[in-house]
């Protein structure tokens, strides 16, 4: 079993797919973080100046 993993995983396509997809997670997951804030609101910082 371990050595089915070890071949699964140093796979250069599983490891493209999953990098990838892990990569784009994070980017949604940062995306909606930063429209959740609400920086283009009014509450930004910088408004008054």
């Amino acid at each position: 079993m371990k050595k089915k993993w070890l071949a699964f995983k140093s796979n250069e396509v599983v490891r493209f797919i999953f990098t990838t997809f892990f990569y784009t997670l994070i980017f949604f997951i940062l995306l909606y973080l930063y429209s959740y804030s609400g920086v283009g609101g009014g509450g930004f910082i910088y408004n008054g100046f």
